[in-house]
């Protein structure tokens, strides 16, 4: 591939196998495009999907995918951990090597009008692609969530940027858009207590006074009795794994809980993990230079 953009689109279903393999099949075995993961959780009941590939091949196959989801999904029957808006929750599209962010935030508006056209799906545009300053933060433009969405939608401030200022009456509403990457990590305590869950994740979170580029949320976790802190961390250049890893450890200490584990959800750049592994060995003037894998890839 000359050009490659990734896209990681989150679907509403995480415990229905056979929906997911449906879901998924538009990214297999296509030209152009190349599925690197997907992980379903059913605690959140949902499908996260990576998948890179040149711009134009990967847009008619995330709009295929999308298509799958609208006709499989209905959020009149969901629940999960995790906020919805719609079958199709999130779609955001990434620049990775030859592509620039306007031209990723060029295909999301592109795609988001297809969406609108296609599927009579309502479509707000967020991140870098927002029409507005309000609509940048996925998580103003999700509140209210599939049952709120009805009447939110209907407010001037809240108009889809494509399609009817309507909630499809299965699949909701998406977020379309582009950004940078994004690391989905979650941290697992051993408290069954969701409140002290939702308590670190607010001191945590940027908007609770915590690490600049981290969101975070309480999840429970009652297959297992624990609870985490499920974090999504928008800019790990910035603000790295590990201080959000040591600041819910501080955290924790005041109830009495600790860190049973962590886990990355999808794919995760080479560098996040390389900057924390550093941090914890205390290597001295490290580079990613140093690294085999990434001088092999240049």
């Amino acid at each position: 591939m000359n050009k490659i953009m990734e896209c990681v689109p989150n679907f509403s279903e995480g415990r229905d196998l056979q929906k997911i393999d449906q879901i998924v099949a538009p990214f297999r075995g296509r030209p152009g495009v190349k599925l690197l993961d997907y992980s379903n959780d059913e605690d959140h009941n949902r499908l996260v999907v990576t998948v890179v590939g040149e711009p134009e091949p990967l847009r008619d196959a995330v709009l295929a995918a999308i298509g799958v989801a609208v006709q499989l999904i209905d959020l009149n029957h969901h629940t999960g951990q995790h906020p919805r808006m719609g079958a199709v929750d999130v779609v955001p599209f990434i620049p990775i090597k030859n592509v620039t962010m306007d031209e990723a935030i060029a295909l999301s508006k592109e795609v988001g009008e297809e969406v609108a056209k296609r599927y009579n799906l309502p479509v707000f545009l967020y991140e870098k692609s927002a029409s507005a300053p309000h609509r940048e933060n996925l998580a103003a433009v999700r509140k209210g969530e599939f049952e709120g969405m009805a009447e939110k939608i209907k407010q001037p401030e809240w108009h889809p940027d494509f399609g009817p200022a309507e909630r499809h009456p299965t699949a909701g509403t998406v977020a379309i858009g582009a950004r940078m990457p994004l690391v989905a990590y979650n941290v697992n305590l051993n408290t069954p207590s969701l409140e002290i869950a939702h308590d670190i994740a607010k001191k945590i979170r940027f908007i609770g006074g915590g690490l600049r580029y981290c969101k975070a949320m309480g999840v429970e976790l009652k297959d297992r009795g624990i609870t985490q802190v499920s974090i999504n961390m928008t800019d790990f250049t910035r603000t790295a794994l590990y201080r959000a890893f040591e600041l819910v450890r501080i955290e924790a200490r005041r109830y009495g809980v600790s860190i049973v584990g962590s886990e990355i959800i999808g794919l995760v750049p080479m560098e996040a993990l390389i900057d924390t592994a550093s941090y914890y060995l205390g290597l001295e003037n490290f580079s990613m230079e140093q690294v085999l894998e990434a001088r092999i890839m240049e």
